[in-house]
């Protein structure tokens, strides 16, 4: 039997009031590229051919950052009034649509291909209407907490601020991640309401909406605390500018690049980097940019957007400025 084709649908219209920008805030950066971007790309290397993106705040700014993106079809959510709206927002882009819907935030850039991977082929082999990717925190937050019965099946998710005692010491949390099966998800979203303080339509409401009509829910404690960080606010946006160079330098190190100090070190994502090279500390590598094999670059080493070094090609220090050079006939 065929697969059912997959696609995602990333929610990207929040205002975000805290960011304090005239920018959209899925436009910043982290470590060169666009916090949408790391998402959009997730996706892909996934292997989900289609995206779907939600947008309303500053949308013009976002279309027109991606209007060259030809596996991108727009949604405009308007006004913004929950997840569950957003969702609802798409129904016509979908409509005839019958298969597997990954829903993701466009907020949380560090989500990885694997978990994604992960998480549809779960959906699938246990043939479930809805299937989560989870967290386990030291630390839950205030992320909605993933309730289980005793034999370990998903109950449903509850919310931290209506969470009782037993339940906010639960661990497991829900970063947003997941996979419906679409025809199911579309069932019930007239159900979905705003009765809460906020006044808006909650996605996570569908999810207990399909247990308690009897559908198949899966929860997967597959996604590392990183994966869980969303941005907010500028905190939130250093927060992730200091966990996303370590995920890159890593895989560098795994592909055969000696790094002397991470620590001092930042490489762009998209920085093509061969085996046997070493880089040293205190450099900065901005994307687009390739290094060949068995090079050298660094210490104290800029290699702009653009550089391209060959096979062998070393980058030495910069000249000691001037003024820390002896003056004639100073001892040295």
């Amino acid at each position: 039997m065929a697969e059912k084709p997959v696609k995602s649908l990333i929610l990207a219209a929040g205002m975000s009031t805290r960011f304090r920008s005239a920018r959209s805030k899925v436009l910043h950066a982290i470590c060169g590229k666009p916090i949408l971007s790391w998402v959009l790309e997730a996706c892909r290397a996934a292997g989900i051919d289609e995206q779907i993106v939600v947008v309303g705040a500053m949308r013009d700014q976002v279309q027109d950052a991606y209007s060259d993106a030809p596996d991108v079809t727009w949604v405009v959510q308007e006004p913004q009034q929950g997840t569950g709206h957003a969702v609802m927002a798409a129904e016509e882009a979908l409509a005839d649509f019958a298969g597997d819907l990954v829903v993701l935030m466009g907020d949380a850039p560090l989500i990885r291909p694997e978990t994604l991977q992960t998480l549809i082929r779960t959906h699938r082999d246990e043939q479930a209407a809805v299937t989560l990717i989870t967290a386990i925190l030291q630390d839950p937050k205030w992320f909605g907490r993933i309730v289980r019965d005793a034999g370990g099946n998903l109950q449903g998710i509850v919310e931290a601020r209506d969470a009782t005692d037993e339940q906010a010491a639960i661990r497991e949390v829900n970063p947003a991640y997941y996979c419906f099966r679409w025809p199911a998800l579309r069932q019930v979203l007239p159900d979905i309401t705003n009765d809460n303080v906020k006044g808006e339509y909650y996605l996570t409401d569908a999810v207990g909406l399909l247990i308690h009509g009897g559908n198949k829910a899966v929860a997967v404690p597959a996604a590392e605390p990183s994966e869980c960080e969303a941005i907010n606010s500028r905190a939130d946006l250093a927060r992730v500018r200091n966990l996303a160079p370590q995920r890159i330098l890593q895989a560098h190190m795994a592909a055969g690049v000696t790094i002397e100090d991470p620590a001092t070190t930042t490489i762009d994502t998209g920085v093509e980097i061969g085996a046997d090279t070493v880089v040293g500390p205190c450099t900065v590598i901005r994307a687009p940019s390739r290094i060949g094999a068995n090079c050298r670059v660094g210490p104290l080493a800029h290699l702009p957007a653009g550089t391209t070094l060959e096979d062998g090609a070393e980058v030495a220090p910069p000249e000691s400025p001037a003024y820390l050079e002896p003056e004639p006939g100073e001892a040295e």
